[in-house]
């Protein structure tokens, strides 16, 4: 029987892999934005869309030093903790 690991080689686990992944998807589609338009769409989003549970992930996450968060996306995350 062959075991998955619960982290890759960065220390991601996958849950936290596939929402670094997510919000980094939202980031791409609202780059082409003027900055404030893609950090407020990323933003609105996150809130519509994404569980709370989601979003305390991805929070503690960051909070916990986790990296590979595009910067709009950093910015739309920081705001929802306001």
């Amino acid at each position: 029987m062959s075991v998955v690991p619960s982290t890759d080689s960065h220390g991601l686990s996958a849950g936290d892999a596939k929402l670094v992944y997510m919000v980094n998807q939202i980031a791409t589609f609202f780059a082409s934005q003027p900055h404030e338009s893609a950090v407020s769409g990323i933003e609105s989003h996150i809130r519509k869309f994404w569980d709370p549970r989601m979003r305390r992930k991805i929070r503690d996450f960051i909070l916990a030093g986790g990296t590979g968060v595009d910067p709009l996306a950093r910015e739309a995350l920081d705001r929802l903790a306001d």
